[in-house]
């Protein structure tokens, strides 16, 4: 586990809600030396709590108009390894999960049209060692949001 302190809740909680947030800026905020922002990001850039930062898309303006979500159990579970590593070779899958209940894995596609979302389940996704897959399109997405820092006890 990840102790961070008061300071370091601080820092994420501003940049995760603006990543452009110049670092004089929090420290400013944080009534702290710009320095020390720049020390403290990196430690825990180094400890793995922020994992980098990222320019967001609008999928439907980069021709991507379709967001699907892929149940998947797998013809055999221990097989998982290969399969995730598959999946990595189809640029539409922008998330995948381990996960428990009847799915094996659970992956977040974004595609052009419904066509292109049938023919990535059927040319790529069916050959690589699904048993049964549930495919879900998601028509809007109301909420999308960085996750909230806790306050640790």
């Amino acid at each position: 586990m990840t102790i961070l302190d008061e300071l370091d809740e601080k820092i994420l909680e501003l940049i995760a809600n603006d990543a452009r947030i110049p670092f004089l800026e929090v420290a400013r905020k944080c009534k702290v030396s710009g320095a020390a922002i720049h020390q403290r990001i990196q430690k825990m850039q180094q400890m793995g709590v922020i994992k980098g930062s990222q320019y967001l898309f609008d999928p439907e303006k980069v021709g991507n108009g379709t967001c699907a979500f892929v149940g998947i159990q797998l013809r055999d579970p221990s097989d998982s390894i290969r399969v995730v590593t598959e999946l990595k070779l189809i640029p539409e899958v922008v998330e995948c999960h381990y996960t428990t209940g009847i799915y094996d894995l659970f992956i977040k596609l974004y595609v052009h049209d419904n066509a292109h979302l049938l023919r990535i389940i059927r040319d790529k996704l069916q050959s690589i060692g699904i048993q049964r897959s549930e495919t879900m399109v998601s028509f809007h997405e109301p909420i999308h949001r960085q996750m909230t820092i806790y306050k640790q006890a």
